[in-house]
């Protein structure tokens, strides 16, 4: 009985260091794959978990860019943007949690959000609740920043829909631009048919965007 007490205290330590850097391994792979800057999930990380999403539930993909971020750069320098960015992603996080929502940085000023969505009100409402979230001014290097965006969505019922989440994302990003085109805050696709010509998956011609991961003006 002895020896088994003895064996059993010189490999609890032992224990106990796999356990603390098993834990320490899962918060390091955790962290790389969450954005730096907003702590939200990078591209990859989101669209694993968008894609679980989709296959479950009704749900709605939106695309959001924010307008003249690279003004606010080029006016009040990189710590002005960057300002910017971290409030986003920070607005981004709180809305999920009272919306289901899955939320992704997709590079640049360019977000995406998976969000459980019922109804085309329930749409309509969400849409105005978020950008009425992301539109509040964001205090940065001793100015008052006017933030706006122009956000793009579809709806999506996996008992009734079939399309891969490349293919939302890209009807989000024509509505998106839109939106932005016309001075819309939100504007939603009607079917799944996509209405513009693409490249890898990206509007083609888009400003500022270079393999689908540049920020747009």
């Amino acid at each position: 009985m002895s020896h088994t007490l003895t064996a059993l205290a010189a490999a609890l330590p032992l224990a106990s260091g796999w356990s603390i850097h098993s834990l320490w391994m899962r918060r390091r792979i955790e962290a790389a794959r969450r954005d730096p800057l907003t702590g939200l999930w990078t591209r990859d990380a989101f669209t694993e978990r968008a894609e679980r999403r989709l296959s479950l539930r009704p749900g709605a993909v939106y695309l959001i860019d924010l307008n003249g971020f690279k003004q606010i750069n080029d006016t009040h320098g990189h710590a002005a943007g960057d300002s910017v960015i971290r409030s986003t992603g920070k607005r981004l996080r709180e809305w999920a949690v009272n919306n289901s929502a899955v939320v992704g940085r997709l590079g640049g000023d360019e977000f995406a959000v998976i969000a459980a969505v019922y109804s085309l009100d329930h749409l309509t409402r969400t849409l105005n609740a978020l950008t009425e979230e992301l539109e509040q001014p964001v205090e940065a290097v001793g100015h008052t920043l006017e933030i706006t965006a122009s956000i793009g969505a579809v709806g999506f019922d996996p008992r009734t829909d079939v399309a891969e989440l490349s293919e939302l994302l890209r009807l989000a990003d024509e509505q998106m631009y839109r939106a932005k085109r016309t001075g819309a805050p939100w504007l939603t696709a009607l079917s799944l048919e996509k209405e513009c010509a693409t490249v890898n998956g990206r509007r083609a011609g888009r400003r500022g965007t270079a393999n689908g991961t540049g920020a747009a003006a």
